[in-house]
């Protein structure tokens, strides 16, 4: 009887020494039913132990996960976008669109977009201008921008904007790191699947988070070509628009040309419309009231005179 309890013993105790060494379990919940598959979890993994169903399980970024994101973003090299507008005189827009393209591939850049276009000089006269986006490296922008303004007559506006985007990438390099983990999980998990209704169900998490995946990807690539090649936008203004303005042989330059521009263009402009309201609008307005003024006027004037006949009918009869 003794050797028997002691066998026993040792059968169960072996048992428990077994049942300690089994791999670790993922439990979800699968048509009303949970689960568990036993499967070496690679790290880092995403925990999805709190999650109640499988088709409720969306990836949560842990608060130490978003903390060391932060601690991470003050120490690795700052991911800044710079881009630049200018507007400036040339002597040439055709020629200068031409060479600032050409300036952009060699520096290692490309051109976005070119548009030549028709202006006006003050006197009315034709100018073309022109208007060119480029990416050059973001290593080159200054010297870019130094030799389109060396190159130009006059240089009207300037301005360089700067965006630093080191967190969000550190975020997103966060997410995409949890999500992938995720991705092998459920990779995992669908291989131990047996049912349909299983497979069904892990597949489409799967399917979404590699769709998450994909769209943070997306956006890392998104900043790490903007970081890498900045944008320049240049507007190319004709030389002879801002030619000064010589009133008694004085040259008016600068604000002061621009204000009497402004109200020489304002006369332009309304003698023009004096000149077609003489010429256009008053004949129209002349044949207007001769097709429906001229028969109305009629109209009244014999209702008037039919009146004016039956009141003088009507006064002998009275006297009488």
């Amino acid at each position: 009887m003794k050797r028997k309890l002691s066998l026993i013993l040792l059968v169960t105790f072996l048992l428990t020494a077994c049942g300690a060494k089994a791999e670790p379990s993922l439990p979800y919940a699968v048509g009303g039913r949970e689960e568990s598959y036993a499967f070496e979890a690679p790290a880092p993994m995403v925990d999805y132990g709190a999650m109640p169903t499988m088709v409720a399980m969306d990836v949560v970024v842990a608060e130490s996960d978003v903390a060391n994101s932060k601690s991470v973003a003050n120490t690795v090299e700052r991911m800044v976008i710079r881009n630049a507008d200018l507007s400036v005189v040339v002597k040439d827009p055709e020629k200068s669109m031409e060479e600032i393209g050409k300036m952009a591939e060699a520096m290692g850049g490309y051109v976005i977009s070119s548009n030549l276009y028709q202006s006006y000089t003050p006197s009315g006269n034709p100018v073309p201008e022109a208007s060119v986006s480029v990416r050059v490296p973001a290593e080159k922008l200054d010297e870019a921008l130094k030799k389109i303004k060396d190159s130009a007559v006059e240089v009207q506006n300037e301005t360089v904007s700067g965006q630093d985007v080191t967190s969000q990438y550190v975020d997103l390099e966060s997410q995409l790191k949890n999500l992938e983990a995720a991705e092998a999980q459920l990779v995992e998990i669908m291989s131990k699947a047996v049912t349909t209704e299983d497979v069904m169900n892990v597949f489409n998490q799967l399917t979404s988070i590699r769709g998450q995946i994909e769209v943070i990807k997306g956006q890392m690539k998104y900043f790490e070509e903007s970081a890498a090649l900045s944008a320049v936008t240049v507007r190319l203004v004709a030389e002879e628009v801002i030619q000064p303005i010589e009133v008694g042989g004085w040259q008016i330059k600068g604000w002061a040309r621009d204000a009497v521009q402004s109200l020489l263009t304002f006369l332009q402009d309304f003698t023009r419309f004096l000149i077609g309201l003489v010429i256009s609008g008053l004949p129209k307005l002349l044949i207007i009231a001769i097709v429906f003024g001229l028969p109305i006027w009629l109209i009244v004037r014999a209702v008037r005179n039919a009146r004016k006949r039956k009141a003088a009918a009507q006064a002998p009869k009275q006297e009488n």
